[in-house]
């Protein structure tokens, strides 16, 4: 009888993992056990909960006089809210193949209820059926990015084979820095070994193999090295110097400026015109491409390289249509 009374604690307990609601007397229907029974097997529980707090954290089973149910409160507990928030970006990204998607989506459903499972399914199932991954040239992009992120922590220099846009494929010994998803890829941002001056970006998903060597880099350690200024610098993983630009921006929304890029800000605004004078540090020529994607709501003020580069790109763009 005391390892029946053990299997249905853990059993509730489960239950309400799942986010089950515990009723009483559904349990005592199920069970075949009078209401005390359950009663007391939810002491119990309530009971290891409240003096295991420094393996539990602030985890209790709370009664609802509304539901007349028991449901589980735990600090760090995804919600169903917070769960289809985060299948919605997983899908949104296209970055996984369609069999890691759902292997990762199938865990995420064993958070939620029944109920909810179902309606989460129902919200998505189109979805997943006309999801289309983007293309990988890697056989795991999950199994490149856990194996390049331990890299970085030992702080190693490693050897890759990676597949270019023509689809030839060249070797690069670097020292990796980060990795980041922008755009439906995961990059790595990395250093030559001999001129590490400035970022070079790689495609997680082109890499088909890396080799980790003993050395170690000494070019990676604070306070020389800040990784959250590089990722907000490296916005377009496109190769190139670090420029500190302006531009004057008149488009309707000044906010998706200032989103889309991590370092900017507002020098100045003329308000009656609508105009903003915008500053932002970016590494590359992506910043190029994404600014002309503006069209006229954008005119680049400094550096005068900067300015000629962009004219040059205008006058091409112009010959195009009128010659």
């Amino acid at each position: 009888m005391k390892g029946k009374k053990q299997d249905r604690v853990l059993e509730i307990f489960f239950k309400s993992l799942r986010g089950e609601k515990i009723s009483v007397q559904k349990l005592a229907d199920e069970y075949g056990i009078s209401t005390k029974s359950i009663t007391r097997s939810i002491n119990d529980l309530k009971a290891f909960l409240a003096d295991h707090r420094d393996l539990v954290g602030n985890t209790e089973l709370q009664y609802s006089y509304r539901d007349k149910c028991y449901q589980l409160e735990m600090d760090g507990f995804l919600t169903n809210k917070e769960l289809f928030a985060l299948t919605e970006i997983i899908i949104g990204t296209k970055a996984l193949s369609k069999i890691e998607l759902l292997d990762i989506i199938e865990k995420l459903k064993q958070f939620t209820t029944a109920a909810d499972r179902s309606k989460l399914e129902e919200l998505i199932r189109k979805e997943i059926y006309h999801y289309t991954e983007v293309k990988h040239d890697c056989k795991s992009v999950q199994d490149n990015l856990w194996e390049l992120v331990d890299c970085i922590s030992k702080k190693r220099e490693i050897t890759i084979q990676y597949q270019r846009m023509d689809r030839n494929i060249v070797t690069h010994r670097i020292i990796p820095a980060s990795v980041m998803f922008a755009d439906y890829y995961f990059y790595l941002i990395a250093f030559e070994v001999e001129n590490n001056e400035k970022p070079i970006y790689f495609r997680v998903d082109r890499i088909q193999h890396i080799t980790e060597h003993r050395k170690k880099s000494a070019l990676i350690n604070p306070p020389s090295f800040d990784e959250g200024l590089l990722r907000k610098r490296s916005l377009f993983m496109w190769p190139g110097k670090l420029r500190k630009i302006r531009f004057e921006f008149t488009g309707p929304s000044v906010q998706a400026v200032l989103d889309k890029l991590p370092t900017a800000k507002i020098i100045e605004q003329v308000k009656k015109e609508k105009k903003y004078l915008i500053e932002a540090e970016v590494y590359g020529d992506g910043i190029k491409m994404w600014l002309l994607s503006q069209g006229a709501w954008v005119k680049v003020i400094s550096p005068q390289d900067f300015v000629d580069e962009m004219k040059f790109e205008v006058e091409k763009i112009h010959k195009l249509y009128y010659y």
